[in-house]
Formats: C-alpha cells, structure tokens, sequence
C-alpha cells in the first residue's frame, strides 16, 4: 500500500481506538483506506406488487439496478439519476434500506426500494442493461442469482415491502 498523497510506502501502525492501520511517515498521518460506494435498487410499481428486474449485457442472470455515487453527489441524488440513466423513469419515492459491502468489487452498495412511475415506457441504457423485466416478488425470488448481494437485498426489500414503504 502507497500514500494516495505523496506515494511514500506505508506501514501499518497502531491508532488508538481503531487498531493497526496504515500510515505515511512521510507526512506523518493515518491513511484509512477508502473504497466506492455504489446504491443498488429495487424497483416497483406504485402498487408494489411488481419488482423490476435487469440482465446486464453479456450477461444471462437477472439482478438489480445499480450504480456508482460520483463525487460530490450523495445517495438520495444518485437514485434517481440512475434509474433515469438505466431505464428512462421517474421515480416518485426512495427509501434506504440497508448497506453491504461487495468483495466482489470492493464496494460498499447502500440499498434503496424505489417506486418508479410505471406509465411511461421504458427506455434501457442499451449499452448497460439488455432487458428489463417486471416480476412478481416471488417469481423475482425465483430469477436473481442465488447467492449474491443483489439476493440479500431482494430479500430485505420484500420484507420491506409487505409493511409498504
């Protein structure tokens, strides 16, 4: 590990209250590591009993949307601009629902269930998403691949859900 600031090689050090971590004798501060932060979506009807589901292009299983927060932008800002990005819809409400962090990209994902307006056509980011699929939560159950991130938050949202957000 290098200093993000000046390049020097870090070592890792004892800071009170947080244990080992790197640091940059350098310029003499703690590096805390840092990592993307991404919003993943579940997205349904105004009824909530539809759970939009996406296949990225080459890609054959059914996850959910998803996107990276640009700097300076926060959570709730990226929501809506994703889903914008993604699928051509407005989404009406947003509700945060739970974090975790995706070794698998080294990322932390913050879950939204977010109800779009449904009434206008979608229009897939083409380039990103190959097809997108309205689903029951059951049948949604049924198609997004098995044990991932995408899964656990699925599965979060639907208990979510039957309180109605």
């Amino acid at each position: 590990m290098y200093c993000r600031e000046c390049g020097e090689k870090l070592t890792l050090r004892f800071c009170e209250n947080e244990g080992l971590v790197p640091y940059c004798s350098k310029c003499e501060s703690y590096m805390f590591p840092l990592f993307p932060i991404a919003v993943s979506m579940v997205v349904t009807n105004r009824a909530q009993d539809k759970i939009l589901l996406a296949k990225h292009v080459d890609d054959d299983d059914y996850i959910l949307f998803a996107g990276y927060i640009k700097k300076g932008e926060n959570a709730e800002k990226t929501v809506p601009r994703e889903i914008k990005e993604e699928l051509g819809l407005d989404v009406v409400k947003a509700k945060y629902t739970s974090s975790r962090f995706h070794a698998v990209k080294d990322i932390l994902m913050l879950n939204f269930i977010v109800i779009v307006e449904e009434n206008k056509p979608i229009k897939l980011a083409e380039e990103e998403i190959s097809e997108a699929r309205w689903c029951t939560p059951e049948e949604a159950v049924q198609l997004i691949r098995k044990g991932t991130t995408a899964e656990y938050f699925l599965h979060n949202a639907i208990r979510e859900l039957k309180k109605k957000i």
